[in-house]
Order: structure tokens, then sequence, then C-alpha cells
């Protein structure tokens, strides 16, 4: 841990204006005018866009910004994960999303302006593990800091993506309701430090943190701090069994269940046909895709001397 730098009064403000079903755009309002009265300089770096949003936010971290503040849901903090991480430049979170999981998972107020601006301003920067993609196209890379699902959930998320209706978690709902039924096993290799597995899987998904889809625990055990992933895998279950065994994931009960698989590495490589992959609720890239942890490579502001809550998720920091 290490407490923001004294000369620190440079801060990169970018917003989702539809977040909170279009609250987030008078809460960046509100933190940038919060930010103001605390004797921060802010350059506004939003955008109606997501990438030019994340374009304005990665310049301005390369031009020597001293924080970069994102209003939004997780999707928004993604695009902070991608400005920072690898970077010295720390990331504050003003959580005010439809899921917020990042936020929770890290212990950071939820839908409280005022005391996400007092972390942001007077917090600590902790340095955790990121995920990042290995590029084989030349797009750059792609990293992410939550968790990243590359079977049923990913078809799910794929198809409420393609809905303009209903808004936040009804329509993730009504997509399961609708994938459900006809979802069948997918053929994946898998290999963990090199060592390949194959296997037929209803879900599979990459945790570097706890939480994804408005709290679900898909992957409880995994850590922000330990330079390792959490890959779980369902194996084929009928829908009757998974419609038991899926609610489970709100209390992380599910990875007691005969067919969850819960194996860890820092170097991961997910192979089937068909999907996909969605990270920290965002379009990540189709598969195979092929991911590698790296560990303390991110920033994040969190409140200061917090003990075990600024590490929900994971073990104290060394």
């Amino acid at each position: 841990m290490s407490t923001l730098a004294p000369g620190v009064r440079r801060m990169a403000l970018a917003v989702n204006p539809s977040a909170g079903k279009g609250r987030a755009r008078a809460l960046g309002v509100r933190t940038a005018e919060l930010l103001a009265a605390r004797g921060f300089d802010v350059l506004d770096v939003t955008s109606e866009s997501a990438a030019e949003a994340a374009d304005r936010a990665t310049s301005a971290v390369e031009a020597g910004i001293d924080a970069l503040v994102v209003v939004g849901g997780d999707g928004m903090v993604n695009i902070g994960v991608n400005a920072c991480a690898g970077s010295d430049t720390p990331l504050g979170i003003v959580a005010a999303g439809t899921g917020n999981d990042i936020a929770a998972s890290l212990g950071l107020p939820v839908h409280d302006i005022a005391a996400s601006v007092d972390v942001i301003t007077t917090g600590e920067v902790r340095r955790i593990d990121a995920v990042r993609r290995v590029d084989w196209s030349g797009e750059g890379p792609r990293w992410f800091a939550g968790v990243m699902c590359g079977g049923f959930d990913a078809v799910v998320n794929e198809r409420a993506n393609r809905w303009a209706w209903p808004r936040g978690k009804m329509r993730y709902n009504l997509a399961i309701a609708r994938e459900l039924p006809v979802f069948k096993p997918l053929d994946y290799v898998i290999e963990l430090d090199g060592e390949r597995w194959e296997t037929q899987a209803m879900m599979v998904s990459v945790g570097n943190g706890t939480r994804y889809g408005g709290g679900m625990l898909i992957t409880p055990d995994a850590s922000y701090d330990d330079g390792l992933l959490d890959v779980l895998v369902v194996g084929p279950m009928s829908v009757p069994r998974l419609l038991t065994v899926f609610p489970k994931v709100f209390s992380g009960s599910h990875t007691t269940h005969p067919k969850v698989t819960i194996r860890r590495a820092r170097h991961v490589r997910l192979q089937t046909h068909g999907i996909v992959a969605y990270a920290d609720g965002e379009r990540f890239g189709p598969l195979p895709i092929e991911l590698e942890v790296m560990p303390a490579s991110l920033g994040v502001l969190v409140p200061a001397a917090s003990g075990g809550a600024a590490r929900a998720g994971g073990p104290p920091a060394p």
C-alpha cells in the first residue's frame, strides 16, 4: 500500500453517461465538483462513445495524469483498467452502474458519491493483479480485473447485449431464460500453465476477482494478490440440474457440486467453437483466447488503513 503523493493535483475523469440508467452523467458532474472543491484539477475525458472514452483515458495516462477516475459500472472500470494497467497511474472508482462487482469486491463504496470521492482523495494505492490477453492479431493488449466468462454465461451476455430492452439485470435474466433450454455442452481444450486438458463443459470462467453479473460469486476464493487465476469449469448436466446449481452462485456454494471444478494457473488458454468471451461485463474477444496474470500491475485507490474491507476477495497484501 502507498498513499497518494502530496503533489498529486491532476485527475482525469471519465464517465459512462448511460450507466445507472442514465444517472451517472449527473454523478460525473458532481464528482468533478467535489474533486475541484478539494483543490484538484479535473480533466474531463468523457465521451458518448466507449471506444473514444477509452482512447481519451489512455492518452491522459500516457500524458502523465496523476490519477484516472471513472464513474459508472464494471464496463467503465474496465476502460480504466485498460488505461492504467502496467503504469504507475492509480485508478479511482465511483461505482454508479448496475452491477459494480469490481468495486464491491475491492471493498469500495457503491452508489455513494461522497464516500467514493473521500476514498479517491484520502485513500491509499493498492497494487492488485490484472489479467492481460496475449495478443495474436497485432491489435495490442487487452486487460481485465474481475472475471472472464467463456461458456453459457458468455452466450447469455452476447444475447442480452443485442437487446435494447429491458435494461439492467432483467435483460440478463431474460437472456438466461432464452438460452437455457437450447444450450448444449461444448468441447473445450484448456491449457493451464502448459498442461492440456480436454473436457466438455457448460461454463468456463476465469476469475482474478470473485464476482460478476451483479453479485454472483462465481470464483469465490479468487484473490487480487496471489498471482493466480481461478479457472472454474462446470461439466455437462441437464437443464433441470443446472437450474438447481446456478442460483447457488450468489452464495458461492455452487463450488461444492461434483460437476464443478476449480483449478489455478498463471497462464490460461481456452479453446472452443462459437463463443465470444466477456470480461468485466464487456465483449473481450472470440475463443480461442490466451490469458496471463500480471501480478501487482494495477494501482487502485482504496480506503486508507482499511484493513480487511479493502481486501475483500483476497488475503491481506504482503
